[in-house]
């Protein structure tokens, strides 16, 4: 059924890095869950009136919140596919995060009401109608939200669209909120206690904890979160497909909304390469990220002694040493000044949860320079992070 809809109402459907073809992926999860939404809103809370159940009602009304925010989430898509201006440069991407914000803000107004509502039930119990209608209603309800978390879920990944996967989660939340329903009604078959005001409550709880879970993920992207691992890979996989380049290191992806980044890189070359020759394969590779992956590349190009044995061993030595300082470490740009006491000078990568401070390290390096290449071996070290951990 999704590819069946996607093949009728997306054209261009493959290039998924294009803007437009985002927009129109937005729409259409947009307007199938409007009106999904707006069907069960509508039956729900019918049924809920005339059987008595708050639970019911209080799930009818999740679902009207669901339609609410996937006509924000259609503006949204609609805002972010403005193509850059002066006062944007780098487009309007991030209004889909923004709209993730005022989803949640939804949810959390819509999540808070019922919990009142259904705490009042408590206090004040009323007499629950069981029927096989809302059973019915119920069970299908739970269904077309199975169905509905897989479409959106496959079209969120199918574009790495962090709303689309959000409302994925939304929509498998409210297959619990849901089943919460449907054991409150059914209760009133056994029991006169306020089972169905405590299945509201719950109801409630699972709303609001789905806004808190959007607006997690949602800070995350404004605040800036580590590249996907995936694309980190990919990214690497495209810059060492030419066997002229020896290493890849301080990789940085900045993320001003989907479809929209831009990253760089230093890669290692010889330094006995033609400079021409290595500053256009450097093009072709940032020309081939962009036409694949549709991220604006910039690789800056270091030079490595490769011809320089001595060098090369010192560095190699290094790099295993580092393996064992303070749980692992890393070293790329290794230089080395040589003489009768040779000066090392690299970069080292400290992962975030490195707990040793800076002059430790470099304590740690100087001890092994001394012990291993002369006394008056010294080294020149920058501490790193690694920006795609």
């Amino acid at each position: 059924m999704t590819d069946f809809l996607v093949k009728l109402f997306i054209r261009d459907k493959d290039n998924v890095n294009d803007i437009k073809v985002r927009e129109r992926y937005g729409v259409l999860s947009s307007g199938v869950g409007i009106a999904c939404n707006i069907l069960l809103f509508t039956v729900k809370y019918i049924i809920g009136t005339f059987s008595g159940s708050i639970s019911v009602i209080s799930d009818a009304f999740n679902n009207l919140s669901d339609s609410a925010s996937c006509i924000v989430t259609l503006i949204g898509y609609k805002m972010a596919a403005k193509p850059a201006d002066k006062d944007h440069p780098f487009g309007h991407g991030r209004v889909e995060y923004l709209t993730s914000l005022i989803i949640a803000a939804v949810i959390f107004l819509m999540g808070f009401e019922l919990l009142k509502s259904s705490a009042e039930r408590l206090v004040e119990p009323l007499e629950v109608t069981f029927g096989a209608a809302s059973v019915v209603s119920l069970v299908a309800s739970i269904l077309l939200k199975l169905w509905m978390s897989a479409f959106n879920g496959k079209l969120g990944r199918r574009i790495n669209s962090s709303v689309m996967l959000a409302t994925a989660q939304d929509s498998r939340n409210d297959v619990i909120a849901t089943a919460a329903a449907l054991i409150g009604l059914t209760a009133s078959l056994f029991t006169t206690l306020p089972i169905d005001g405590l299945m509201g409550i719950a109801v409630s709880i699972f709303i609001i904890r789905a806004g808190f879970g959007i607006v997690r993920d949602t800070v995350d992207d404004l605040l800036g979160k580590p590249a996907d691992k995936e694309l980190v890979n990919e990214i690497k996989e495209i810059v060492m497909a030419d066997k002229r380049i020896l290493g890849i290191h301080d990789l940085v992806v900045h993320n001003y909304g989907p479809g929209k980044m831009i990253a760089s890189c230093h890669a290692e070359a010889s330094s006995e390469e033609k400079f021409a020759d290595i500053h256009e394969l450097v093009d072709e590779i940032e020309r081939d990220i962009h036409d694949r992956l549709g991220i604006m590349m910039t690789i800056h190009m270091d030079p490595l002694d490769i011809n320089n044995k001595e060098a090369m061993a010192i560095r190699d030595a290094l790099k295993e040493f580092a393996k064992g300082v303070y749980g692992g470490l890393n070293i790329h740009d290794f230089r080395m000044l040589a003489g009768s006491s040779p000066t090392l000078i690299f970069d080292v990568v400290v992962p975030y949860d490195c707990k040793a401070g800076e002059d430790d390290i470099r304590g740690e390096f100087d001890r092994f320079a001394r012990d291993n290449y002369g006394e008056g071996a010294r080294v020149v070290i920058t501490i790193d992070r690694d920006f795609a951990e």
